[in-house]
Formats: C-alpha cells, sequence, structure tokens
C-alpha cells in the first residue's frame, strides 16, 4: 500500500495546488481515481504572518510541528511542506519532528542537477529569496544561485502576498515576474526556481523567457514517489 502523505500547509493556495497534484498525478501510478492517502494541516497564514515579519523561525517552527504532531495522529508516514519560506525553520525542528520530511529546496536541486543546469535564478518571497534555503541546497550539487536585485525582491514579495496568497493573479504581476526572468536570462541563468509555492499559479514554462522549476508539483511528485517506495528518486 503507499504511504499516507501528511501535508504542512502554510498558505492555502500553495497547498491546494500540492494536494491537487498529488492527486491527479496519482492516477497515473495507481489508476483510475487512484491516488496515496493524503491529510493535510494548516494553521492560519494570519499565525505566521507576525511571526515572519520578526523572522521568529522558533515560531514558525513550533506551528511546523504542531501540524506535524496532528497529521502524525492522523497516521501520515512522511511530511511535506508545500511552502518555501517556512523552510527556513526546518532544520531547527527536524530532530523533534515526529516523521520526517522531504525538503522543497533539495527536490529541486535534484531536478536541476538532472537537467544538467549550472545557474538558476531563485525567485519567491523576500525572506526564502534573501536566505540560504535555495543557495545550500543547491551548492550540495554544484549548483550557483543568483537572487535578482533588492527592488525586484521587494516587489515580487508585495506581489506574493497581495494577489498570489489571496488567489489573484494580475496581467501586471505577469509582465513583472517576466521582466525579473528576462534579467536574470541576461545574467546567465539556465533556468529559474518558482520558489514560491504560489508563483506557478502565473508563471511556468509557457509564458516564461526561462525554463521554470516548479517547486510545489516538483514537491508533490517526489512525495508520490516516496509514497510508492521509489526512493531511489529522492533526496536523503
Amino acid at each position: 500500500m503507499p504511504e499516507h502523505i501528511g501535508i504542512v500547509g502554510c498558505s492555502a493556495e500553495g497547498a491546494a495546488l500540492c494536494y491537487r497534484t498529488i492527486c491527479l498525478e496519482g492516477e497515473a501510478r495507481l489508476g483510475p481515481y487512484g491516488h496515496p492517502e493524503v491529510t493535510l494541516h494548516t494553521h492560519p497564514l494570519a499565525a505566521y504572518m507576525p511571526l515572519l515579519a520578526r523572522n521568529d523561525w522558533d515560531g514558525v517552527g513550533a506551528l511546523m510541528l504542531s501540524s506535524a504532531g496532528k497529521l502524525a495522529a492522523a497516521g501520515a508516514r512522511f511530511l511535506i511542506c508545500p511552502d518555501n519560506t517556512i523552510h527556513q525553520a526546518l532544520p531547527g525542528i527536524r530532530a523533534r519532528s515526529p516523521l520526517p520530511w522531504l525538503h522543497i529546496a533539495e527536490v529541486v536541486a535534484l531536478e536541476a542537477a538532472a537537467r544538467g543546469w549550472r545557474r538558476l535564478g531563485i525567485t519567491g518571497t523576500r525572506s526564502l529569496t534573501e536566505s540560504e534555503v535555495y543557495p545550500r541546497a543547491l551548492a550540495a550539487r554544484g549548483i550557483e544561485a543568483l537572487r535578482p536585485g533588492a527592488a525586484a525582491r521587494a516587489r515580487i514579495d508585495e506581489i506574493i502576498f497581495q494577489e498570489l496568497v489571496r488567489g489573484v493573479g494580475s496581467a501586471a504581476a505577469v509582465a513583472y515576474f517576466q521582466q525579473v526572468f528576462r534579467g536574470l536570462r541576461d545574467e546567465g541563468c539556465d533556468a529559474v526556481v518558482l520558489g514560491c509555492t504560489e508563483i506557478p499559479l502565473i508563471m511556468s514554462d509557457a509564458n516564461s523567457p526561462l525554463p521554470t522549476l516548479d517547486s510545489t508539483r516538483l514537491l508533490a511528485r517526489a512525495a508520490l514517489q516516496r509514497a510508492l517506495a521509489d526512493e531511489a528518486a529522492i533526496p536523503s
């Protein structure tokens, strides 16, 4: 039997996209209407926002552990978190977690290495983009990370929290991401990480000047592989 997947959510849109991907793509592996058992728990994003504003990673980690405990009690066998930003708290809680986690940046780095990409642009919230979550995971596989400039980081952060987490994707937001991606391409990037799990709602290979790494769907597919005991493809 496939392993039960636990999803620790943060924002609704990212968690929903991850959940839908697991369920819809599970059918290809398990037959009509099939997918592993999935349980999702989210604290309100309002509980996370003040902690994120003051970089309180202990507080963020406490919320993640709370979700982890609920998911373990529900029968999940391992955890994923379709939110890149709060992965900054993951190193501080992994040893205390009741269940093992897949790390979203490690999954993305594995895919980038498989495609032979050597320099990636990183996009996401300002907190995520300015952190070492992606540079560390990419460097472990010999891949360079490049951040957009400060003004772009601030504007992307605004788009994420004012639009994307609320399910809004304006034409102006798409145009701005395309402008940033062109700049990353001009600086020698092979591809760009969609390092906020809502960015894939408006950006993809179809409208991006650079190939994209969709962190949300890549994590969902890694969870499917893990649930089906196809662990050779999952980073340790």
